[in-house]
C-alpha cells in the first residue's frame, strides 16, 4: 500500500509532518462502519498532534454523504484552529456546540476554543492596526492577492492545486451550512434539508442541491455554472423572515443557494466560490 509524507508548515506549529494514507484503497466496510473507523483514526491522531494526518482523515469523511457525528464538527474545528483557519474553527464549533449540546463530550472544550478563537482575531486585528495593515484578519478566506494563504489551503487539505484546495474549502463549509425550516431543531440523526456540494469539471462548476422531500425521499438536481466570462464577485444576504441567507448567481443576479442565517459562514461561503471562480479563469 502506498504511503507518501508531506511535510505541513502552518501558523501554529512551525512543521508536522502529515501521512497521506490509503492511496487508491477502497473500503469494504459499510459507510456507518467506516464513518466509525474514519472518527476513531482522526481522534487517535489529533490525540498524538498529527494535524495532517487528521486532515486527511476529516477530509475523507467529508467526502461521505451521511450525516457526521457531532463529534467530526468539534475535530474539524480543532484542525482548523491549530492550522490558523479562524473564521471556519469557529464555525465548526458553533456548529458542534448547536449539535451536542450541553450534553456533549466535549462542550466546554468547544466553548473554551471558540474563546481562544476571538482572542486571536482580536490580537490580529491589533497587529494589524499596529502595523497599518487594514486587512485586519488572518482567515481562511482567500483574497486575490492572497497566494500564502492558497497554499495554506493546499497544505492543511493535501491538495495538488490551488482550484482543488479551494473546491474542498468550500464543500467544507457548505457541509455546515445546510438550510433547516428551524434552526434550533437540529437532529443529530438528520441532515439538513437543503445542502449543496460544488465539484468542478474542466472549466465549470457543477453544483449538486440535495432537498428532503414531505416524504424524506431526496431529491437531488445540478446544475452546471461555466466559469469563463463570470463576475468572480459573488453576492450574498440575508432574511430573517425567512430565516435562510442566499448565495446568488453570478451569471444574472437569480438566488442560486439557500443557506442558514449565518451571515459569517455564507460570506466566506461566497467569497471562496468567487475565489475559486477567479482561480479556474486564470488557468486558462
Amino acid at each position: 500500500m502506498l504511503r507518501t509524507v508531506r511535510v505541513v508548515c502552518n501558523v501554529v506549529a512551525s512543521c508536522v509532518i502529515a501521512a497521506m494514507l490509503f492511496s487508491g484503497s477502497a473500503s469494504a466496510l459499510e459507510p456507518e462502519h467506516e464513518m466509525q473507523r474514519l472518527m476513531l483514526a482522526t481522534e487517535a491522531a489529533v490525540e498524538a498532534n498529527n494535524w495532517g494526518e487528521a486532515s486527511e482523515y476529516l477530509n475523507r469523511l467529508q467526502q461521505m454523504e451521511a450525516e457526521k457525528p457531532a463529534n467530526y464538527l468539534y475535530y474539524r474545528g480543532r484542525v482548523m484552529l491549530e492550522s490558523g483557519f479562524l473564521n471556519e474553527a469557529k464555525s465548526a464549533l458553533e456548529g458542534y456546540v448547536s449539535k451536542a449540546g450541553a450534553e456533549g463530550e466535549h462542550y466546554t472544550d468547544a466553548l473554551t476554543m471558540i474563546t481562544q478563537v476571538e482572542k486571536a482575531r482580536q490580537n490580529n486585528q491589533a497587529g494589524s492596526q499596529g502595523s497599518g495593515n487594514s486587512n485586519s484578519e488572518q482567515v481562511a478566506i482567500i483574497e486575490p492577492a492572497g497566494e500564502e494563504s492558497l497554499q495554506k489551503l493546499r497544505e492543511l487539505y493535501l491538495a495538488d492545486s490551488d482550484a482543488e484546495a479551494l473546491v474542498m474549502h468550500l464543500n467544507a463549509l457548505l457541509d455546515n451550512a445546510g438550510w433547516r425550516p428551524d434552526e434550533r431543531i437540529r437532529r443529530l440523526d438528520r441532515p439538513a434539508d437543503v445542502v449543496y456540494e460544488v465539484n468542478r469539471m474542466n472549466g465549470s462548476l457543477n453544483i449538486q442541491e440535495a432537498r428532503r422531500e414531505g416524504d424524506g425521499r431526496i431529491l437531488r438536481t445540478t446544475e452546471s455554472l461555466n466559469v469563463f466570462g463570470v463576475n468572480p464577485s459573488v453576492d450574498w444576504d440575508c432574511e430573517p423572515a425567512a430565516s435562510a441567507c442566499w448565495i446568488y448567481d453570478p451569471r444574472d443576479g437569480s438566488r442560486m443557494m439557500r443557506l442558514a442565517e449565518n451571515q459569517g459562514v455564507v460570506s466566506e461561503i461566497a467569497r471562496t466560490l468567487g475565489q475559486l471562480i477567479r482561480t479556474m479563469q486564470n488557468q486558462n
